[in-house]
C-alpha cells in the first residue's frame, strides 16, 4: 500500500521499535523499524485496537 505513513512510537529507543501506518481507514499497517522493505503486517482497525488496550492494560499490572 503506497499510501501508508510510517511513524514510530514517541517511546522508541536505540532503534529496537515498530513502525505502524494507520492513517487508512480500513487497515493497520506494523512493520519492523529496522527493515522498512522487508514484511509488513496488517491488522484490521478493531483488531490493533484491542491490542494497543491490551498492551497498555498490561503495562499498569
Amino acid at each position: 500500500m503506497p499510501d501508508r505513513r510510517w511513524r514510530k512510537s514517541s517511546r522508541s529507543n536505540e532503534g529496537a521499535c515498530v513502525e505502524v501506518a494507520d492513517n487508512i481507514p480500513s487497515v493497520v499497517g506494523v512493520r519492523d523499524s529496522k527493515d522498512i522493505d522487508g514484511p509488513a503486517l496488517s491488522f484490521g482497525p478493531s483488531t490493533w485496537r484491542s491490542f494497543v488496550e491490551s498492551v497498555k492494560l498490561d503495562g499498569l499490572r
